[in-house]
């Protein structure tokens, strides 16, 4: 196994389907976006740690593994896993070079981690931004050119496997496409233009980076150090609707995990809009905190694929769940949405404050004229920045964010929010124009 979830009772019955046993569990690095299930994975199988002893003494795994650096091989039956340092995104990052022995005495394959994407590399500044370590994205992007060019010398044909692809926050164009050869990187993918171009290289790298998770430094502490671990999946408590009253009574957040349209029909008031897709625990890591117990409103056969989402940031404090939203003494709340021709009048009006809550990167690229960028993920530390005299109207990309924003707005007591929920897709579509002005960017 490499860089397993956390959730690893799949991995479990795939190796029982097959008649396997797993017996080495390694990691290309002290993984940011998720928690790693390595630890809970060894304890249920006996298999050996392989982790990381590169990038000196700050980037040693706390807990006892067997260690590896450069040059190193592990034999898994036929197969020979070499160690390659690949440091950049991390300074303990490691890829493994695969030799199916029986086949070919030369490497066929290389699962690259967080180093090489499909059509991007890994980013270096995740630790300057998430985990305030100040200084170690311009070094880390040296050391991830020089990393990119001994790639480059691999053969062609070479298979490429990387840890993540479209919609990850470890890079800003990672491809779609599970697996890659280092032929077609090396034709299609940004990061190997700029042979003898180290400068060039570390400009296009940490520009215009999408907004690291709130979440990521604490997936680096407890990748990195000793933590409880959860080898089953838990089975959530469903509240009563008086449960539920209570709770939100004592100030327990309740999220509810529906779509955004069933949402805006009725919601309970006060509770945050955080649809349980493949977005769901990203957001859940910038707007709850570890420690603080929460509800979720969720249908019962939608419980489980929530819950293995929270395990895999560790996000495992949850209250219980709900399914029907009626709650004694509480009157639903409809969302306050409005159209396209409406947005229109909005936004002439001077009592009107319109915020854009996409990252700085989508909003440079172009806008809705006149309105103020606030990132999502920073709205709960920007309230100030919200009017509470004027009207406000808050959009994004898709409609999804916005619903976020709405109902943070909403639960902070702002009167008067408005969503405009076709956002800037709708806008584009029908030939509306675009700022590109950065003037009031604010992430």
């Amino acid at each position: 196994m490499i860089d397993p979830k956390r959730d690893v009772d799949t991995y479990l019955e795939i190796a029982r389907q097959n008649g396997l046993r797993i017996t080495h569990i390694a990691e290309t690095h002290i993984h940011a976006d998720f928690l790693s299930g390595s630890r809970e994975l060894a304890a249920l199988t006996e298999a050996t740690l392989y982790l990381s002893d590169e990038g000196g003494p700050d980037w040693q795994y706390s807990f006892p593994h067997h260690g590896l650096v450069q040059g190193d091989k592990i034999e898994v039956g036929n197969l020979t896993l070499e160690v390659i340092h690949t440091p950049g995104h991390t300074p303990e990052s490691i890829s493994f070079l695969l030799t199916d022995n029986p086949a070919s005495s030369v490497p066929v394959m290389v699962f690259t981690g967080d180093f090489v994407f499909v059509g991007d590399v890994g980013r270096p500044d995740l630790l300057e931004k998430a985990a305030g370590m100040a200084g170690t994205q311009d070094a880390g992007a040296a050391q991830l050119y020089h990393s990119v060019q001994a790639f480059a010398s691999l053969p062609a044909y070479i298979q490429v496997w990387p840890g993540h692809g479209a919609g990850s926050a470890c890079g800003k164009s990672l491809g779609s496409v599970p697996s890659s050869t280092v032929g077609y990187e090396k034709i299609r993918n940004w990061a190997f233009d700029y042979e003898g171009d180290p400068e060039g290289f570390a400009k296009e790298l940490l520009s215009d980076q999408p907004e690291p998770p709130k979440y990521f430094a604490m997936m680096k502490k407890l990748n990195k150090e000793e933590r409880p671990l959860l080898t089953q999946v838990p089975v959530q408590k469903k509240l009563t609707a008086e449960e539920v009253r209570e709770a939100i009574a004592k100030g327990v957040k309740l999220i509810d995990t529906r779509d955004k349209s069933a949402f805006a029909k009725g919601f309970i008031p006060g509770s945050i809009n955080i649809q349980g897709n493949n977005s769901f625990a990203t957001w859940m890591g910038w707007f709850i905190d570890y420690d603080e117990p929460f509800m979720l409103v969720a249908a019962e056969d939608q419980i489980e694929d929530l819950t293995r989402k929270l395990m895999r940031i560790g996000m495992d404090n949850v209250y219980g769940y709900v399914e029907d939203i009626r709650v004694p003494d509480t009157d639903l709340r409809q969302a306050d949405i409005i159209d396209l021709g409406t947005f229109k009048d909005y936004r002439q009006r001077d009592d009107v404050q319109v915020v854009d809550l996409r990252g700085a990167s989508e909003y440079k690229s172009g806008h809705v004229e006149g309105a103020e960028n606030i990132f999502i993920g920073t709205l709960p530390q920007n309230f100030d920045k919200i009017s509470r005299e004027k009207t406000v109207v808050v959009y994004c990309q898709g409609g999804d964010r916005a619903t976020i924003g709405y109902s943070l707005l909403v639960r902070e007591g702002f009167q008067n929010v408005k969503n405009y929920s076709g956002s800037m897709n709708e806008w584009v579509d029908k030939g509306n124009p675009v700022a590109t002005e950065t003037v009031g960017t604010d992430s």
